[in-house]
């Protein structure tokens, strides 16, 4: 889950929601990857989609039986259903998502009933406090910026105002 955490400081520091997965097989790291959202303008390219397709690279095969997959939130439902497809034997997350995640947060797609065509095993909380943390810390400077551009362009639109009334002054 550390390597998760790594790869989730990559995506924090590229200002991308920061969420990070890595693929073991054989006890060796076979892929990794990093929200990309933002940076490749794909809504699908979250850690686990990017870090699945790795894994597939890396293996030569899209069945990835006998891997483990750690990332650092709870996934959602578009990357529950392509690791169900890819069929990991684990799935280990940091931080569930009680609100949208799909692996017994919200809905569990990886162990579903009846089952789906593969049932992933799960386990979670490792890390959870650390994966939280780099979540809440982006989350509360992503509000803060927004907060100072909104505060930033009312200022400049009450300056052009006013300029544009001592200009209308001067003319008359």
């Amino acid at each position: 889950m550390q390597q998760a955490l790594r790869e989730a400081r990559k995506a924090y520091k590229a200002e991308e929601v920061p969420i990070g997965a890595v693929v073991v097989k054989d006890q060796r790291i076979i892929a990794r990857a990093w929200n990309q959202v933002e940076t490749l303008k794909d809504a699908t390219a979250h850690a686990e989609m990017l870090a699945l397709t790795a894994a597939q690279n890396a293996t030569g095969d899209w069945r990835l039986e006998g891997c483990t997959v750690y990332v650092t939130k709870e996934p959602c439902p578009m990357c529950a259903g392509a690791l169900v497809h890819c069929r990991p034997d684990r799935v280990v997350f940091g931080l569930p998502d009680p609100a949208g995640g799909a692996a017994g947060g919200w809905i569990n797609l990886l162990d579903s009933n009846p089952p789906l065509n593969h049932r992933c095993e799960t386990a979670h909380g490792i890390c959870e406090d650390e994966c939280r943390v780099i979540l809440q810390t982006f989350f509360r400077e992503a509000r803060a910026r927004k907060k100072q551009q909104k505060l930033e362009a009312r200022i400049r639109a009450e300056m052009e105002k006013e300029a544009a009334e001592e200009a209308a002054k001067g003319e008359e």
